[in-house]
């Protein structure tokens, strides 16, 4: 099974890069395959509503997102992190889940799939939640089967996220209930 994590902060080596690094070297010590967006190092345009993908079921855009969709399509679970920004995900990867509406367009190709979170704020209480749950609407919205830490909504981090022992917690359960998720659908 491939489990396809996404980095949606524009900031390259930063918190949300180093968290999907982690939580995919977890998935691969329990012999998971995985793979990687980082919006770091991806030039991703938002959705311009041209509705060409209604008809055709291949978006007009021509960019990085064009591979973006084969790594979507082939994964069977999905963990996306974002920093806070200004209580919402980042600008980059709100251009990535409008794109994806071409998916759904095309046969709800993310239905079934499993998803889990993680957003990273500038303090204990820096909108993380508002982000998880941003990213959650994004896989409720595909029909995607939402997975959180066991305590609440996903990995809630604190930066430096690598020094907040608390919030890193929250990850490493995240990401152990993701792959446990999928250990029962082997």
């Amino acid at each position: 099974m491939n489990i396809l994590g996404i980095s949606g902060s524009p900031v390259s080596e930063g918190n949300n890069d180093k968290l999907i690094g982690r939580v995919m070297d977890a998935a691969k010590v329990r012999g998971f395959d995985v793979d990687t967006v980082f919006l770091s190092s991806s030039d991703i345009a938002p959705c311009n509503a041209c509705g060409a993908c209604s008809g055709s079921g291949v978006c007009a855009i021509k960019d990085d997102m064009c591979a973006v969709y084969d790594k979507l399509v082939s994964a069977d679970a999905i963990i996306v992190s974002s920093p806070v920004y200004f209580g919402n995900v980042t600008a980059q990867l709100k251009a990535l889940f409008d794109r994806s509406v071409m998916l759904r367009r095309s046969g709800f190709k993310l239905k079934g799939k499993v998803g889990a979170a993680i957003a990273v704020g500038g303090s204990r209480n820096g909108g993380q939640e508002k982000t998880i749950q941003a990213i959650h609407d994004w896989m409720h919205v595909h029909g995607m089967a939402v997975i959180g830490d066991g305590d609440h909504f996903g990995g809630i981090v604190q930066k430096p996220a690598m020094d907040d022992e608390v919030g890193m917690k929250t990850v490493d359960n995240t990401i152990d209930n993701l792959c446990s998720f999928l250990d029962r659908l082997k």
